[in-house]
């Protein structure tokens, strides 16, 4: 076998981000989608630079301890490349667009005389009550520099011709980010620094002001808690999410053209000597462009209304019809009600008797948590496997948490070694005295604002001897146990599961093509993941592809296998696909002579998944459901895959025409 090669995780990342800002370029984008494609990289930008910065800068603090030594410069370089493609959409594409329909975007330039006098009152009216300007002097003890904060510069000369420095606050947290204004030569919109910029004359009237300049602190947004039980776990990751952001500073953005002898005044005054500094444009935080003031149906995308996925006739219940057949639910083409069904009708069945689930993002004001807490006042026993280490997600979690423990909800939160990431919801009825299984096992969070925008995909089924090893899984959970010790081996059958038999499940089906291929049998793999990095997995298809079976990955970020490279992966083909919906699901095909075996689950093949998590993955028995899947992946293979996936699933028969 040739030698394995593998791409490096964080600049495969930044190459995702790349692509979201190939989105943003495209012409037949809508111009508000496009914008918010800028707004999505800003986001994604500032996460890379809060979970993964840190750690390439302690890499490169000890070189050689591992292969990503160095690769902090790389990733510096890449971003620097990114940020200059990104200032270009914005100057040659998006503001000669907006200005062609009479949308006046000021960026990069001063407040117009024409709007001037209504941006005044608006800094006088709503913006002057909110800054508190902030002298820079050696000692600022006083003072902190917030996360992700946005902050004005002014270098100031006063009539002695001493010069200062004054720092103020970008209150963009509790006022618009942007504004707009509109006259009869059209619409403006500006960025509430520049409104602060236009009146600083007013804030410092007996200084003449020699400068301005943007800045912007990122911090590290690690948590680090130690092994605690039970509610300890929420109490500690309460007290450390109050100091989450003020981690140490990885990076302060600045705009060009600061002079230096100021630049590292601030840099000292606000202790920021180990922060990475970097050179970006006039403005920061653009992630806030995802609220860019613009209406109009034809600058956004034409609306795709939800089908009704699973009908559901009057007189019976969602359960009578998943007792029937298995029902596959394809988010956001199809409506999500069917898995607020599902959860409502357990909460309310007077034959229910159990019901448990896995919870690891949920929604702002989850109806799944509130029918969960309504099962347990209805005197069910309700079990939730709460995960509390959802990065960004915690303080969420832990409201849920307070309110279903008060309902009388069960609540378990997982071992801080290994993070319970699975998508799963079992329930209990007893029927003639008894006990029937129902469930759902999905790809992503049990969500219903998610479910708007993720593709995922949501399997529903009666499937007793699955939903049996689903149970055995509850209870192996409700021990906490870090891994899993002789005496909690569970042989599955049916669903393949990380700490127990994920890896090794699928390493024999990806064995089953190749040997398949020395039969000189047809051999493929097909599989759609959000990331692909674990070496294992990756060698495996690395054999797979040397042996003669053709591989098709469609990843959408992170991806640390080499395609096309003589003699080791030249049967392998990679797909990113980017669009108007974030692409989540995670399917596994495997052609298997013919007779296909369709897995979906919530795993990727990332390191943390497959040795520090508990995901589940299960295999698509219905042939109709198996068929809607492998339709779907197929359609993937269009540029406008969407939009064909969409049509599928609502119009079966424009395909067919």
């Amino acid at each position: 076998m040739e030698k394995a090669v593998f791409f490096n995780r964080d600049l495969s990342w930044l190459g995702f981000n790349g692509r979201v800002l190939m989105e943003a370029a495209r012409e037949k984008v809508p111009i508000l989608e496009r914008i918010k494609f800028l707004s999505i990289y800003s986001s994604n930008l500032d996460e890379f630079y809060r979970v993964r910065i840190p750690v390439l800068m302690a890499v490169d603090e000890h070189l050689g301890v591992s292969d990503l030594a160095g690769n902090y410069e790389l990733a510096k370089m890449e971003i620097n490349q990114q940020l200059q493609k990104f200032g270009e959409i914005i100057s040659r594409q998006i503001l000669p667009a907006l200005e062609a329909e009479g949308i006046h975007w000021i960026y990069n330039k001063p407040v117009p005389d024409l709007i001037s006098p209504i941006v005044n009152e608006l800094f006088f009216t709503e913006v002057l009550a909110y800054i508190h300007p902030v002298r820079i002097e050696k000692d600022l003890s006083g003072f902190f520099a917030e996360n992700n904060k946005l902050y004005q510069l002014v270098i100031l000369e006063d009539h002695n011709g001493l010069e200062r420095l004054e720092l103020i606050g970008i209150p963009s947290d509790e006022i618009p980010r942007l504004y707009s204004v509109t006259t009869k030569e059209g619409q403006y919109v500006l960025f509430l620094e520049d409104i602060i910029k236009h009146n600083l004359s007013h804030l410092f009237p007996d200084d003449m002001i020699k400068g301005v300049y943007n800045l912007k602190v990122t911090r590290d947004a690690e948590l680090n808690i130690d092994e605690l039980d039970g509610d300890d776990i929420a109490l500690a990751l309460e007290k450390k999410l109050e100091t989450r952001d003020f981690g140490f500073a990885t990076r302060l953005l600045c705009e060009p053209g600061i002079p230096l002898r100021s630049l590292y005044k601030v840099v000292y005054a606000l202790n920021l000597q180990k922060a990475s500094i970097v050179e970006g444009g006039r403005y920061h935080n653009l992630k806030d462009l995802n609220n860019f003031p613009l209406d109009g149906a034809k600058f956004s995308y034409l609306r795709w209304p939800p089908a009704l996925s699973v009908p559901v006739p009057e007189g019976e219940t969602l359960f009578d019809q998943l007792l029937k057949k298995d029902m596959l639910i394809n988010v956001p083409y199809q409506r999500y009600d069917p898995v607020l069904r599902f959860f409502n009708e357990a909460a309310n069945d007077v034959k229910v008797e159990e019901i448990y689930a896995t919870l690891y993002r949920v929604a702002s004001n989850s109806r799944i948590v509130s029918a969960l807490s309504t099962a347990a006042r209805n005197g069910k026993k309700v079990v939730v496997m709460l995960e509390l280490k959802a990065r960004f997600d915690e303080a969420n979690n832990i409201k849920w948490a307070k309110r279903m423990k008060a309902a009388g909800v069960k609540i378990i939160y997982s071992s801080l070694d290994l993070k319970v990431h699975a998508k799963v919801a079992l329930v209990k009825r007893r029927v003639a005295e008894q006990t029937q299984y129902l469930g759902l096992l999905a790809t992503g969070n049990f969500n219903e604002t998610t479910a708007k925008f993720y593709t995922d995909h949501v399997l529903l089924t009666a499937h007793q001897p699955m939903l049996r090893e689903l149970e055995l899984l509850f209870g192996f959970l409700s021990k906490k146990k870090k891994v899993p010790s002789l005496e909690d081996q569970i042989n599955f059958e049916h669903l393949l599961v990380a700490q127990f038999n994920l890896q090794s499940g699928f390493l024999g089906l990806i064995q089953r093509e190749i040997d398949h291929a020395a039969k000189g049998q047809p051999a493929s793999i097909t599989i759609k993941m959000n990331n692909l990095e674990e070496k294992v997995m990756i060698s495996k298809l690395y054999e797979a592809a040397q042996a003669g079976v053709k591989v098709k990955l469609i990843i959408r970020g992170i991806c640390c296998l080499v395609p096309g490279v003589a003699g080791l992966s030249e049967n392998i083909e990679v797909v990113r696909i980017v669009g108007r919906y974030l692409e989540h699901g995670r399917i596994f095909i495997f052609h298997n002579n013919g007779l296909e075996d369709v897995f979906m689950g919530s795993a990727d093949w990332m390191n943390r998944n497959i040795y520090s998590r508990v995901e589940v993955c299960f295999p698509v028995y219905d042939q109709d459901l198996k068929r809607t899947i492998l339709e779907i992946v197929n359609l993937q293979n269009d540029d406008a895959a969407q939009q064909a996936i969409y049509l599928f699933l609502h119009e079966p028969n424009i395909l067919q025409t």
